[in-house]
């Protein structure tokens, strides 16, 4: 198997249990690896919109909630102008909604309690098939580009040209929760290369993405997994140079964070939310302050079976299988 054509990102190499307080219900209805409760009669790979009236919802009050992060207090603010926006557009009332994990947040929308939500990329495929999640969009820059990459680096005169040349060397890794930093060179070096930790090389944990590119910069790693935004940024603020380092693997463009509404919600409601994110004037926003730092000023749009297709690929080269609960 070549996962150059395949590498992203895995959630983990675990089946997953999210807790589920609304009772399922199976339908006989195709429905691929959906959790029972949903059905996929079109193929597209996320939940179908009941057609039942009844099976729909249209809440006074809409829930937003953005991927965890370290203070979500920071994101309720850089979300506030956004969701002024979604009230506008949509006649309702929109709250922001701080969750603490990626489990809580995708619980919160399988539950019935969860609206609107941007989920990580390595969130959305267990949002998709156990929540009913329904994304169809990311941020992106003005001229259309998105997302980054996962690179292995060196230093020039490492004696390293290639990946097979970190055999018996150490390479530096982030932490084992990351997938650039960890889950993803780990599956491509023994998918493609047969190369494990421990037994062709010397694993080492750095902490952090800057530390592991400071590592070989400065000469401390013969070599590194790394994400390569977080390397540009070191570049343009002048921390290394760019002939301190080069690249022996660039793995293709995961996905950033996909948003999206519940399965559930009324047709007429879903597509008032879309226009929300796609008519939302970025300039001089909360929203451009924060994301502008990440060079992200706009909301492109996207399918999940597309997008997500590598991610998907990489799960199910590690055996990920989704429990719902």
């Amino acid at each position: 198997m070549n996962l150059k054509s395949v590498l992203l990102s895995t959630i983990a190499g675990l089946a997953f249990t999210i807790a589920a307080p609304l009772a399922a219900s199976a339908q006989d209805c195709e429905r691929g690896t959906l959790d029972v409760r949903y059905c996929d009669v079109d193929g597209d790979l996320v939940a179908d919109t009941p057609t039942d009236p009844a099976e729909l919802i249209d809440p006074d009050t809409l829930i937003f909630a953005y991927t965890p992060v370290e203070d979500p207090a920071v994101y309720k603010e850089a979300w506030s102008d956004f969701l002024v926006h979604m009230e506008t557009v949509t006649g309702k009332k929109t709250v922001f909604f701080p969750v603490q994990s990626n489990a809580a947040q995708i619980e919160a929308m399988r539950s019935g309690r969860l609206h609107i939500a941007g989920f990580n990329t390595g969130s959305n495929p267990l949002a998709v098939n156990c929540a009913g999640f329904h994304p169809f969009t990311i941020m992106a820059s003005l001229d259309g580009n998105f997302g980054y990459e996962m690179e292995i680096i060196t230093y020039p005169g490492s004696g390293i040209e290639k990946v097979e040349d970190i055999k018996g060397k150490t390479m530096a890794f982030t932490a084992e929760t990351s997938n650039s930093g960890f889950k993803a060179p780990s599956a491509l070096l023994k998918a493609e290369y047969g190369m494990e930790s421990g037994r062709d090389f010397e694993p080492a944990f750095s902490g952090k993405h800057d530390n592991s590119i400071l590592g070989v910069a400065n000469k401390d790693y013969p070599a590194a997994a790394i994400a390569n935004s977080v390397m540009s940024r070191m570049i343009e603020r002048d921390v290394i140079k760019a002939d301190e380092v080069k690249t022996i693997y660039k793995s293709e463009t995961f996905p950033t964070t996909g948003f999206g509404v519940v399965y559930n919600l009324k047709p007429e409601l879903q597509e008032k939310i879309k226009e929300a994110f796609f008519t939302f004037p970025w300039e001089g926003s909360s929203l451009q302050k924060e994301f502008e730092k990440s060079n992200e000023g706009q909301f492109l749009e996207m399918n999940y079976k597309d997008f997500w297709n590598v991610v998907r690929k990489i799960d199910t080269a590690n055996g990920v299988q989704y429990t719902c609960g």
